[in-house]
Formats: structure tokens, sequence, C-alpha cells
């Protein structure tokens, strides 16, 4: 989501990881197992495989599911054999829903992502619909506390570091970046102990829709959370906004 909304979002997955340990252990296989079939085992060598790692470890995956993952990904064992492709769609109001998926089985995934966009008040589109309004960026997040840099500092080190935009929100702050530069932006930030509630690659929407009713707001989160629930689907990326007097009666 864009801004501080999809931080909003961010924290609310992350407060629901617990509770559902199992299922992000199998979404997170799924993906160490695509980039390593895609591009090869050898992590420092494979992007992809290389950020599905750090994401799995953040989720306190165990090491031997991670090598086993990466080993069925490269034949070493035997597993199932996924693909990974992109759905797009609108939700409510218009806004773009793009979403990755990674399955076993393609026909049975689009009836399945269908009939939700269609229960939930949203259309699966064509192939184009809406990815021409996302660009592939870095995304970092740290959150104000104690102990951080003045904000001024810190905009001048994330801009040395690499970063293309800075930007300061309630009680974050933002930047993005390049895929080229994300790592050694996350690096440069990491080794001035700047502690990062969030580093990513992702889908940054390039013009966004602003949610302005509270009914409006329910219908696209009950979507986007039936969507990010469905075992084949990896990320869900939108372009909506929310003023925080919603966010906040939506918490409520």
């Amino acid at each position: 989501m864009a801004g501080h909304s999809k931080w909003a979002n961010v924290k609310r997955k992350k407060a629901k990881v617990d509770a559902e340990r199992g299922k992000i252990f199998t979404k997170l296989a799924r993906e160490i197992m695509v980039a390593a079939r895609e591009g090869g085992g050898d992590i420092q060598n494979n992007f992809r495989l290389r950020l599905a790692v750090q994401k799995a470890k953040e989720a306190n995956m165990p090491n031997e599911n991670i090598n086993r993952a990466i080993q069925k990904g490269t034949g070493e064992q035997d597993g199932t054999n996924y693909e990974s492709f992109s759905y797009e769609g609108y939700g409510p109001e218009g806004v773009a829903l793009l979403l990755d998926i990674v399955t076993d089985n393609r026909n049975r995934t689009a009836g399945e992502i269908r009939s939700i966009f269609s229960r939930r008040g949203g259309n699966l589109g064509e192939s184009g619909c809406v990815s021409w309004m996302f660009e592939k960026k870095g995304y970092i997040v740290i959150e104000k506390k104690a102990g951080l840099p003045e904000e001024d500092d810190l905009m001048m080190l994330a801009l040395e570091a690499g970063a293309e935009d800075f930007q300061s929100e309630k009680d974050s702050y933002h930047i993005y970046t390049s895929v080229d530069e994300f790592e050694a932006t996350k690096k440069y930030l990491e080794d001035k102990n700047i502690k990062l509630a969030l580093a990513e690659i992702t889908m940054v929407p390039t013009t966004t829709v602003n949610i302005k009713s509270v009914e409006t707001a329910e219908k696209l989160m009950a979507l986007i959370e039936t969507l990010e629930e469905h075992d084949d689907v990896q990320n869900v990326y939108t372009n909506f906004e929310i003023d925080d007097s919603i966010m906040q009666q939506l918490r409520s």
C-alpha cells in the first residue's frame, strides 16, 4: 500500500505471524523453491533467492527448512513443481491490485482468485491492466524511536547510501531505492547501527486512490485480507491511501 497505510498494514500482518506460522513457512518455502529453480541455489549469486532466504530468517524459519526448500528447487530433493506469475485486478473504487502468485496448479488458482474478487466486490482483470501503475523499488522503513539521528541527518545518510526518496510519516521514515541500490543502501544503514523495521523489494504505485469512507475501506481491507490468506498468494500490492482518521476507525 502507498505511504503510511502500507506500513500500517505490514504491522498488522506481522502481529498475525505467530498465529499463522505454519502457513507463513509454507509460502516462504515456495518462494525459495521457485527462486532456486530459476536462478540456482547459490545465495550469493541469486538475488531473488537471497531476498527469499532473508525473509525466511526474519520469520524465524528453521535453517533445515530453508536448506530443504533450496534443494527441492534445484532438484537435489524431490519436490512439487511450482511456477510464479502475477494476477491483476481492481477492488472497490477502482483501486488497483497486483498479486504475486506461486502455484502448482494454475487453473485451480485462477478460479479461486477470480471467486475471491467476485465475492469481495472486486474484478480480476487482464494481464497488464494495472501493472503499469507500479514500479519495482527497494523499500526500507525505520520506526521513529529514541537513539535515531536527527531527521535531516538520517535523510543525508539515506541519500549517501543510494536512496532515491526519503519520506517522514507520523511514526516512521520511509526510504525508497532502485532495485540495484537496495542491498547497498540496506547494508550502509545497518552498518551505521540504524535498526530497520522493514527492508524489502516491493511494487510502489505511481498513482494512488484516496479512500474517503470507512465502508469502502472495510470492503477493501476484507478483499486484501482474503487474498493474502490464500495459499498461492505471496504478495498483494495496491495503490490506495487511507487517512489516519479512517485507519483509526478500522482498528477500533
